[in-house]
């Protein structure tokens, strides 16, 4: 069955951000006085950002002292990511983006960039990487504008019900974290593509449901067998 719709994750998938996503998160944690370390974190990755915090704070001895404040540090992880992702030079697309992104449009396949994170921060990457009010993109979401976020499908649905996209065996879902892999699963997309150079090996990716791998999101027009142009 042909591909109607790509759902690309964010950052990792799409943007290069020098792991950002996983520092702001320890930061804000240890600020609260929780360390965790890079896997911890990593664990999480992909998740709802109020979820994941939450989520560290259980398997943490201050859970107790800590689940009063997931909104305090949530907004702390907020106002640090918005400084990263305003002012960093490492914060640019994955090379061939959105060489991509174009060449999925020619071939008429829509496009669309799902995240974990709000909209406050996904509107500061977009402005950054000016991805806004540009053709590149048909449509994107943020999980505080679904009722569930990563794992559940309901990001993948909402963007499919906006774009005319009755049959999710007609969408590929792509990302590099779990998370991804068991949201398009979840969904039922006709693929569902881990990538390899983001913040998850192939290791620790393999157990997830999935149909291919990739290095780089510039493998998938291949994948998807559309010429070269």
């Amino acid at each position: 069955m042909k591909i109607e719709l790509v759902v690309f994750d964010m950052a990792g998938t799409t943007v290069n951000d020098d792991d950002s996503v996983n520092r702001c998160l320890q930061s804000a944690l240890r600020a609260a006085g929780l360390d965790v370390s890079r896997d911890d974190v990593n664990s999480v990755m992909g998740l709802a950002k109020p979820e994941a915090i939450a989520i560290l704070i259980e398997r943490s001895s201050f859970r107790d002292s800590l689940r009063s404040r997931i909104e305090s540090i949530h907004r702390d992880f907020l106002t640090r990511s918005i400084e990263f992702y305003q002012r960093d030079p490492s914060v640019r697309e994955v090379d061939g983006a959105s060489e991509v992104f174009k060449r999925l449009k020619r071939s008429g396949i829509g496009v669309a960039l799902d995240t974990g994170f709000s909209r406050p921060i996904a509107g500061v990457i977009l402005e950054r990487l000016g991805w806004t009010h540009t053709e590149l993109i048909d449509a994107t979401i943020c999980s505080d504008e679904v009722p569930r976020g990563r794992p559940e499908p309901d990001m993948i649905f909402s963007l499919m019900q906006r774009l005319g996209v009755t049959d999710a065996r007609q969408v590929a879902k792509i990302g590099d974290t779990p998370s991804d892999l068991e949201e398009g699963m979840r969904a039922g997309c006709g693929l569902v593509i881990g990538v390899l150079r983001g913040t998850h090996t192939r290791e620790e990716l393999e157990p997830h449901p999935h149909s291919h791998f990739i290095d780089t999101i510039a493998e998938l027009p291949a994948l998807l067998g559309i010429d070269d142009d």
